[in-house]
């Protein structure tokens, strides 16, 4: 049987980049991988790309793969389900701090289930449609738990994000693939408590001892959970 290969779809400001440390990782393991940019969260981009473009985008490239696991980071969760239907050798859907929206839901609604604000909102800037974030209040949002080079590494690689990915609403109907939920508890960014309302979504979970960057804290046992 031919292994399957890791997709690994990152989060909303990120980029193909965030999966650095756990990509080699998965190398000294002998796991195929490989990662995409999303359209919405690259600098310049049109501030009227969208869930359905991020979708597309991750769909298309796992057509060129094989047997797949879709691998996907907070924002990741809404555009690894609504790529899922089309990739037609999924083998299963893994969500690390993600949203996981229902149907006819946005990441934005699926965000507002939480009643918890967290130091993301209060980093969020919106300039006409594009949104970036305040680097003194990301940090600790994003990278908390991980050492000071790294995350000063990953500051300077964020991206913007456009307001309209978050908008965009899901359109794709379940698939009958496995589901899986890494599930953060000193994330603070996408609540903890919202993050247990979105394991019940998924047919199995673990939670990790992590910040909402694990693949960049503690990228060895990190690993070990989405292999599991």
């Amino acid at each position: 049987m031919t292994a399957s290969t890791y997709l690994l779809v990152h989060g909303a400001w990120g980029g193909a980049w965030c999966w650095r440390d756990l990509g080699a990782e998965l190398d000294r393991r002998g796991v195929t991988w490989c990662a995409v940019d999303l359209p919405s969260s690259r600098f310049g981009a049109d501030p009227a790309t969208n869930l359905a473009d991020d979708a597309t985008c991750v769909a298309q490239r796992a057509e060129t793969l094989g047997p797949v696991v879709l691998v996907g980071h907070s924002y990741a969760g809404a555009v690894i389900t609504e790529a899922a239907p089309r990739i037609v050798t999924l083998q299963r859907l893994v969500y690390v701090a993600a949203l996981v929206p229902l149907l006819g839901q946005s990441a934005s609604q699926t965000s507002r289930e939480a009643t918890t604000r967290t130091l993301l909102d209060d980093a969020i800037e919106r300039d006409d449609g594009i949104l970036r974030l305040k680097p003194d209040l990301a940090g600790a949002a994003l990278y908390g738990a991980c050492t000071p080079g790294v995350a000063a590494w990953a500051l300077s690689q964020l991206s913007t994000q456009t307001l309209a990915s978050f908008r965009g609403t899901r359109t794709a109907d379940h698939v009958e693939v496995p589901s899986f939920y890494v599930r953060c508890s000193k994330d603070r960014a996408i609540d903890p408590g919202l993050q247990a309302e979105m394991t019940m979504r998924c047919n199995g979970s673990v939670t990790l001892d992590s910040d909402h960057s694990p693949f960049l804290s503690q990228p060895h046992i990190f690993a070990d959970a989405i292999l599991s």
